[in-house]
């Protein structure tokens, strides 16, 4: 119970039930003890030009933030359209104010670091805090600070890595150089090397020409055709020696003749048949051309069946062999047999005109020489 109530009820009575002021002069005490701490009108001005609600609702984080909101809008240095110094000033005070208030009802603490940076941050306007540190961080002093040099580190390590990515270009930049050098040194002796080596061929083939090698031993012997591998256990040496003397060939070899030959067998045929046929082919002879046609259909299917098993027996895949196509074949065929009718049409203009030349030259000898009759009595009056 408060004193003013224990006041109160020490001078009440009570008779028969019923509640009785003994003076309206302890009712006028009663009031006055109960009423908080009155604000000045002045202060009142204070809240209403903050905008903010009633003084016991206020906080000191939500005055900041209506200080800062109200200093961005009347600040002369904002650049905003609202811009106004004697505004901003009242502002300012009004803000000085209300900190003063909010001070002396708040219990003060002391010997912590966030109530010494409260006491430097009201005895400095908020938006100078922002001046230092480069305007970087927020919250307290000793926070930004911390941020900055966060900061800073980070933009030491990151100029840290722009030098070494610059350094790392330098020197690559470098080994290209170095390497483009090498490249043209290694081309000039390659061309060097080739030009001595056909001035040397020319040289022997100059020398093959006169008869420089034929005083040598062993000149028109056939070239020993089976050398020897020191590396190959004699035994290898003569079953690879008995195979060559008698004509063996690996499997693949003979698979890649057999392709080589069908291959060949059926061009020839698509070859002879469209030159025979010619340029535009009656009804007959595109019957017959779609014949011969389907019938070398099978010998392509057989032929890819040869290319498959070559694939798989050959050493190298750099020597395997695609599939052929009859459309294919029958397209190189078509254009084949336009350039040879083209080359024999051009050899046979060639011999009707080397025919007529010849004829020409025949026909001048065998025409008599004839005088003019002019000279001859010319020369018969001169002899006379």
């Amino acid at each position: 119970m408060s004193y003013a109530s224990h006041l109160l009820v020490s001078h009440l009575n009570i008779y028969h039930g019923r509640v009785l002021l003994i003076s309206p002069h302890y009712l006028v005490l009663f009031r006055w003890l109960n009423t908080g701490p009155q604000i000045s009108r002045s202060l009142l001005e204070s809240y209403r030009l903050l905008e903010l609600p009633d003084q016991a609702q206020s906080s000191p984080a939500q005055v900041k933030e209506a200080y800062l909101r109200l200093a961005k809008l009347y600040h002369p240095d904002s650049g905003s359209p609202t811009a106004d110094p004697v505004l901003f000033a009242r502002v300012e005070e009004a803000y000085r104010a209300v900190l003063a208030y909010q001070s002396k009802k708040q219990r003060p603490q002391k010997g912590t670091e966030e109530d010494e940076e409260e006491k430097s941050r009201g005895a400095a306007l908020p938006h100078r805090h922002y001046l230092s540190y480069e305007g970087f961080g927020f919250g307290t002093p000793s926070q930004r600070e911390r941020q900055y040099r966060q900061i800073r580190v980070d933009r030491a390590s990151e100029e840290v890595l722009n030098y070494r990515q610059k350094e790392h270009e330098k020197a690559a930049a470098e080994e290209g150089a170095l390497v483009e050098r090498d490249m043209r040194q290694r081309s000039r002796k390659i061309k060097i090397t080739q030009a001595v080596e056909r001035l040397v061929e020319d040289l022997i083939q100059e020398s093959m020409a006169r008869g420089d090698f034929r005083n040598l031993s062993g000149a028109g012997k056939p070239l020993n055709k089976f050398e020897h591998n020191p590396y190959a256990d004699p035994m290898t040496h003569n079953l690879n020696r008995i195979l060559i003397d008698n004509g063996y060939q690996p499997p693949w070899v003979v698979t890649q003749r057999d392709i080589r030959e069908m291959s060949t067998h059926v061009r020839n045929r698509l070859l002879e048949a469209r030159t025979r046929f010619g340029d535009s082919m009656t009804n007959q002879e595109k019957k017959a051309w779609e014949e011969l046609c389907s019938s070398l259909r099978e010998d392509v299917v057989k032929l890819n069946k040869l290319v498959d098993n070559y694939n798989l027996i050959v050493p190298m895949i750099k020597m395997q062999m695609v599939h052929f196509s009859l459309s294919r074949e029958i397209e190189r065929a078509e254009k084949s047999a336009q350039q040879l009718r083209l080359e024999q049409q051009k050899e046979r203009g060639q011999d009707r005109e080397r025919r007529i030349e010849e004829r020409k030259r025949a026909n001048a000898r065998n025409q008599p020489q004839t005088t003019k009759p002019g000279l001859m009595k010319w020369m018969q009056s001169f002899l006379k």
